[in-house]
Order: structure tokens, then C-alpha cells, then sequence
């Protein structure tokens, strides 16, 4: 069994939906995706994505990023409702959501936002960043901070999950240290909304050996604190030269242990 990564699809550019399609129907029978947020706001496409690859996996992992919780053109009334369907659909496909286990490997969902922890947005990113439009949140969950906290607190449970080995992985970045440091000063204006310190915080706490993110599009393996952090996103068609279009394998156990543990 091997378990594999991929996030920031965004098939409602034809190319990315062709690659998801154009993997093999037999090759992954026997193992897990990750799939780290950010397929699409089209609540059918997402379940085009989900049904295509729960054929073609044996397991289908998931979070959402904040594409996925756009409500733009749905008939939804917010983002939250947005959320709550998506979970729904989850349900409905058998797309895992929660804590599971194969013998000695423990896989581990964790939910996020962005606070400004990473740094304060300024003006032309809160004008340009769509999520400020596109995304439309209860009152109570109408500022960064709130929002965030509302989704790690979904987690505390999940923190004490133990095993051999621990694969954890959300959409956004547990921490800015994750990034590159070739990254350009002028591209870093995007810092403040790619993740969040509490975030980091709760993988630490879990301690895993592998975290998986997503949403940054910048293709990174790290190790911090003697964890694995792994971004493979498909990203958009023209960011080639950040991101690669392939699966990556992040885990892979030997066939005759993984027999023995179930």
C-alpha cells in the first residue's frame, strides 16, 4: 500500500480535469490519496473529482481549501452552509474525513484558515484576494481569527492520535517556515493568507512524522522538527515552474507487513 499526495487541483481549468482523468483506472487499486483542498467552488465538479478518483483509489482523503467554499455561483445562502454540504457529499461518495487507520499507519485530517499570523494583508491584497468577496461567513465567523478557530477546534480532537507512523495534512500552511527561502520579496505580499502559527502549533502537537499542505502552489519537502512537511500541488497550467503535475508518493508500506497488520 502506498499513500499518496496531491493538492490544488482547480479542474475548472480543462487541463487539470484531463489530468485527473487520464490516471490509470488499475494502478491504484491498493492504495490512499491525499487530496489537499482546492478542487473547485462547482459543487459538481467537486463530486466529478471525488467520484473519478474514489474509482480509481482505494481510500480518497480530503479537506477543503478555500476555493471549495466559494459561493459565488451556488444556491447557497454562505460559505459555512457551503462547508456543511461539502461534508455531506464526503459522506455520500465514502471520501474519508476523519482519523483512520492501516494497521501501524494512522492518516489524520486537519481543518484551518488563515489569521494574519504570517503577517498583516495590505491594501492591494485585500482587494485582490477573491476569498474577501467570494467567500460569505455567519457573523459570528465574519473575521480571520474567529474563522480559523472555529475550524482548529474541529481538530483537538484528532490530536492525540498515536501510532508507528503518522501521516497528518491540511490545505493551508502550518507555519511560514515551510516556504522557500528563494521565494521573490515582492511575491511575498500573499504571506498573510496562506495559513496560520495555531495551525502550526496543533501539528506540533500531534507530531506527526509526514504533514502534508497544500494552497501555497509551491512544490516544497522540508523537514522541521524531525517532521516531513510536503506540498505537491497540481496548481494552475501556467505555474509549471513552481509546481509538478504528478502524484507524489509520500508513504509506502511493504505489502507482506501491511498484510499482516489487517
Amino acid at each position: 500500500m502506498r499513500v499518496y499526495a496531491v493538492s490544488d487541483l482547480h479542474v475548472d481549468y480543462p487541463e487539470n480535469l484531463e489530468w485527473i482523468q487520464s490516471l490509470g483506472e488499475t494502478s491504484h487499486q491498493g492504495d490512499v490519496l491525499i487530496l489537499a483542498g482546492d478542487v473547485s467552488h462547482q459543487l459538481d465538479a467537486l463530486r466529478q473529482v471525488f467520484e473519478s478518483l474514489r474509482s480509481k483509489f482505494m481510500d480518497v482523503f480530503f479537506v477543503p481549501g478555500n476555493h471549495d467554499l466559494w459561493i459565488d455561483e451556488d444556491e447557497l445562502d454562505c460559505s459555512l452552509e457551503k462547508f456543511h454540504t461539502i461534508e455531506a457529499l464526503c459522506k455520500e461518495l465514502g471520501i474519508l474525513r476523519d482519523v483512520h487507520h492501516y494497521g501501524e499507519l494512522s492518516i489524520v485530517p486537519l481543518l484551518g484558515w488563515y489569521d494574519f499570523s504570517f503577517g498583516e494583508p495590505d491594501r492591494h491584497l485585500r482587494r485582490a484576494w477573491r476569498d474577501f468577496r467570494s467567500c460569505q461567513w455567519p457573523v459570528h465567523l465574519d473575521n480571520a481569527a474567529a474563522l480559523n478557530d472555529f475550524f482548529l477546534n474541529k481538530n483537538e480532537s484528532l490530536l492525540s492520535t498515536s501510532n508507528t507512523i503518522v501521516i497528518s495534512f491540511s490545505h493551508f500552511l502550518p507555519g511560514i517556515d515551510v516556504m522557500p527561502t528563494r521565494i521573490p520579496v515582492q511575491c511575498r505580499r500573499i504571506y498573510p493568507i496562506l495559513g496560520s502559527d495555531a495551525l502550526g502549533e496543533q501539528v506540533r502537537k500531534l507530531n506527526p512524522d509526514i504533514h502534508v499542505y497544500g494552497h501555497s502552489h509551491v512544490n516544497q519537502s522540508i523537514e522541521l522538527d524531525n517532521i516531513r512537511f510536503v506540498n505537491n500541488a497540481l496548481a494552475y497550467p501556467s505555474e509549471n515552474h513552481i509546481a509538478r503535475r504528478q502524484l507524489v508518493c509520500v508513504w509506502e508500506v511493504a505489502e507482506l507487513e501491511y498484510a499482516a497488520a489487517r
